[in-house]
């Protein structure tokens, strides 16, 4: 026993831990034996609880929509109009309640001031009509978004909820033919491109049992860009007036 007597037992502890660290173990073991080499068991993923303030909580159904033309005007530049945050002043239909032609737009010009379709784009949109015997006094002209978008064009988060209205507002109105200029337009009332929809007749039906026959065609804005395309427009305004088959 003489030597022993002469161990530092707190040396030599500290030294096996140093060593036992060294050799990555730095944890503690429990007496009951444990597999280590098992593979772990797979672990189930945590469902989360879901939010207190969207838990079953039905979305907001949209408010229902004015029964008269009227009471639509009001509420189109009212505080539950979807662009009412967008600046600028609402823009209203403009012409005849009961015409038997209606002209749908996307939205106001950068330029436009006291009314839809001023300046170079309001001239061509005149001489077109005028070239099929019409006018903005026997049309009615509306757009799809009373105030113009900070974006310049339809944001797609809106475009349902506003061809749903611009629909609604057709229906009120129960034109004989609708005239949609432009891609944006024509979405809003048949979902798809002018390109496609040019050509023929579309039929809108109303709740109260009318159908308006829809024609589409360029945007007078793209006229001007593009003069070639004016060849189609014409054909376009001709279908609109009953001279060519749809």
């Amino acid at each position: 026993m003489g030597a022993d007597q002469n161990l530092d037992w707190q040396a030599l502890t500290a030294s096996a831990l140093e060593w036992w660290r060294d050799a990555g173990v730095d944890v503690l073991v429990e007496d009951a034996p444990f597999a280590w080499l098992d593979a772990p068991a797979p672990i189930e993923p945590a469902t989360p609880a879901p939010h207190p303030s969207f838990a079953s909580s039905p979305a907001a159904p949209a408010a229902a929509l004015p029964d008269t033309l009227e009471a639509f005007a009001a509420w189109r530049a009212g505080e539950q109009a979807p662009d009412r945050d967008w600046g600028g002043a609402a823009f209203a239909s403009r012409g005849p309640a009961d015409a038997s032609i209606m002209v749908l737009l996307d939205c106001p010009e950068r330029g436009d001031r006291e009314a839809l379709l001023e300046g170079a784009v309001g001239a061509l949109f005149d001489r077109m009509l005028a070239a099929i015997g019409q006018s903005r006094e026997t049309v009615l002209l509306a757009s799809v978004c009373a105030r113009r978008p900070p974006i310049g064009r339809v944001p797609r988060d809106v475009e349902a909820r506003l061809g749903e209205i611009a629909r609604h507002h057709a229906g009120l109105v129960a034109p004989k033919r609708l005239l949609v200029m432009g891609d944006a337009a024509t979405r809003a009332i048949l979902t798809t491109n002018a390109a496609e929809a040019r050509g023929r007749y579309h039929p809108l039906h109303h709740k109260n049992g009318t159908v308006t026959q829809v024609v589409a065609t360029h945007h007078p804005r793209l006229l001007i860009e593009r003069p070639a395309a004016k060849a189609e427009a014409w054909r376009d305004l001709l279908l609109l007036n009953g001279e060519l088959p749809g």
